[in-house]
């Protein structure tokens, strides 16, 4: 029935600030990026090594979703790394703050989370 997951869409308060932290920060590459005057909304296609993955939308005044305490709905997002301690370094390197790394007690993967501009949950987990 279903083949895969198209895209993961994230709605930002500011940006600018996000479109920096998920294509200069991340590295995200920029596909398409389209201003919708109707809805005073940009939307930006971003693709992680040239499969479309991540839409960020921007919207005026949206609510606020609570991550913390962990709420019902949604609870992270997960990029596969090749090293959790190369990307730790690099994030850290451009002030992204990171959490202690640990390792997943049924596979024995390492893995660490860190936030986006609005607080939302992501995480690096190794491959």
């Amino acid at each position: 029935m279903f083949n895969r997951i198209h895209h993961i869409a994230i709605i930002c308060t500011d940006y600018e600030k996000s479109k920096d932290f998920y294509v200069r920060i991340l590295g995200l590459t920029v596909l398409q990026e389209v201003y919708r005057a109707e809805r005073k909304s940009y939307k930006l296609d971003l693709a992680i090594n040239d499969h479309y993955q991540i839409e960020l939308f921007s919207f005026e005044n949206p609510p606020e979703r609570p991550s913390r305490p962990e709420a019902a709905g949604l609870r992270h997002l997960a990029f596969e790394v090749d090293d959790v301690d190369t990307t730790v370094n690099l994030l850290q390197l451009m002030g992204v703050v990171i959490e202690p790394v640990r390792v997943d007690e049924y596979t024995g993967k390492r893995f660490t989370f860190f936030n986006d501009p609005d607080g939302l949950p992501l995480e690096i987990y190794e491959r």
